[in-house]
């Protein structure tokens, strides 16, 4: 069974290119995270966020080495939940696609609700389950077509979020230095109000949770594996470019972001009108600034959707192959596209975007919850599984044939499991954040139970 899952997923049609792969990845990580959530790190830690940023890069650049021997070893579309059944045992491989999956689903719920909103503003008479449905039937009809299709609009898609953020640092930093004829803003910002760790350094660490926020979905690359010409040379560039261009967007972002507005003025939970962005274009002298800002936001948020439909797609179509979800889930279309996952996931989005609009108070911070813990739960068994993975590999003989290998292993394995599982415990102690472990161990519970009852039936 686990051969057959690795061999079955390379089925999927091989369409995406090393430049369509890193835009992808791209697009799966830049999204609201950045635009709109990193206010609610700012918050927290203060300009020390800096070195939140920096921190999340280095667990990422870790996570990212591990992740890619694997995907290389392994490019299916199952990706580390294969990787989990492989190398750890069937209850990990099958934890880990449903709870990703699920948390995708989610996720997939906050964007399209979030599209929503943001469209409201132009047209405030327009009902949300217009903009839901009509934004909903496009996106499934783009990852429907073919996976070269969905290269091809994610590219594109994810390159107005990229060129948004480019201008945006330098238009920053001209204010910053004072080109043109508005006197120099300079960097006092960075100290001033409290200091450089105006939160100290427990802000820096509490902010993590949701920086970290912001690097979830880097992970896509290795679940398109399955379907690029090349991986054993797309995947290792796709990945090095991916995260490089991420931590120079993030990092720049928010140095300019806090040098030109001062942190306590940066409030949490505004609406895109209020967004952090938005206050720099208008100092900026960018006419219509939150019009412009809105749009980046709403193609951000379509981005994210578009790639987390392409993301649980591919695990329930791998759940399929293993024989832990019907079977009709894992066959594809004449193109080489696994539509009946895709409808079946679209169904999953649909509960969510239901729950979020008749309990907007109380069960989507639950569904959130799911899907933070869903994101980090994925990155600590992939270090886990890593740990288990080399050993194995290079005693079969195989080590010589990886084109990449992360440096420092084991010890680097072990200090990403060990950051991630900091993380996911602080959510505890973080406000409004607690409801990630309340959501998400139960889940797990449940999981478990459905695994051991799948295993009885089968």
């Amino acid at each position: 069974m686990k051969g057959a899952a690795i061999e079955q997923g390379e089925q999927l049609s091989r369409q995406l290119s090393a430049a369509q792969l890193s835009m992808i990845a791209i697009g799966g990580a830049i999204g609201t995270g950045l635009f709109l959530g990193s206010s609610l790190a700012v918050h927290t830690a203060g300009p020390g966020v800096i070195l939140s940023y920096l921190i999340g890069a280095a667990i990422t650049l870790i996570f990212m080495g591990a992740l890619s021997e694997m995907a290389v070893a392994h490019p299916t579309a199952g990706s580390f939940g294969v990787y989990a059944e492989l190398y750890l045992n069937a209850w990990a491989g099958f934890t880990v696609r449903y709870t990703y999956w699920a948390a995708q689903c989610i996720a997939i719920g906050g964007e399209a609700t979030a599209i929503a909103i943001y469209c409201q503003w132009w047209f405030p008479a327009t009902p949300k389950w217009v903009w839901v449905l009509g934004f909903a039937v496009g996106l499934l009809y783009v990852n429907a077509r073919s996976v070269g299709s969905f290269g091809s609009f994610e590219y594109w898609f994810a390159m107005i979020k990229v060129v948004a953020i480019v201008l945006f640092i330098v238009l920053g930093a001209a204010l910053i230095a004072g080109a043109g004829p508005r006197p120099a803003i300079g960097l006092s910002n960075l100290t001033s109000h409290g200091g450089f760790l105006a939160t100290g350094w427990r802000g820096v660490w509490m902010a993590m949770v949701f920086v970290i926020f912001s690097y979830l979905g880097t992970e896509v690359v290795a679940v398109t594996a399955g379907e690029a010409r090349d991986p054993q040379t797309a995947v290792p560039r796709a990945m090095r470019n991916m995260v490089g261009r991420l931590i120079v967007f993030y990092l720049g972002a928010i140095v300019v972001l806090i040098a030109i507005v001062p942190w306590n003025h940066i409030q949490p939970g505004a609406d895109v009108t209020a967004s952090p962005f938005v206050k720099v274009f208008q100092l900026i002298g960018v006419p219509a600034a939150a019009h412009v800002v809105n749009f980046v936001v709403i193609t951000a948020a379509a981005s994210s959707m578009n790639c987390n439909l392409y993301l649980v797609s591919r695990m329930m179509f791998s759940l399929a192959r293993g024989g832990y979800a019907p079977a009709a889930f894992g066959r594809v279309s004449a193109r080489g596209t696994p539509v009946p996952a895709l409808l079946v996931s679209a169904a999953g989005l649909g509960i969510a975007i239901l729950v979020a609009f008749l309990f907007p108070d109380s069960a989507f911070v639950y569904l959130f919850g799911v899907s933070l813990f869903g994101g980090l739960y994925a990155w600590l068994m992939i270090f886990v599984t890593h740990l288990a993975f080399r050993p194995r590999w290079e005693a079969a003989g195989h080590a010589r044939h990886l084109p990449v290998r992360l440096i420092g292993y084991p010890y680097t394995s072990l200090l990403g499991a060990a950051a991630i599982a900091a993380i996911l415990a602080t959510t505890w102690w973080v406000e409004g954040m607690r409801v990630t472990l309340i959501a998400g161990v139960p889940w797990l519970v449940i999981l478990t139970g459905a695994y051991f009852w799948n295993r009885s039936v089968r």
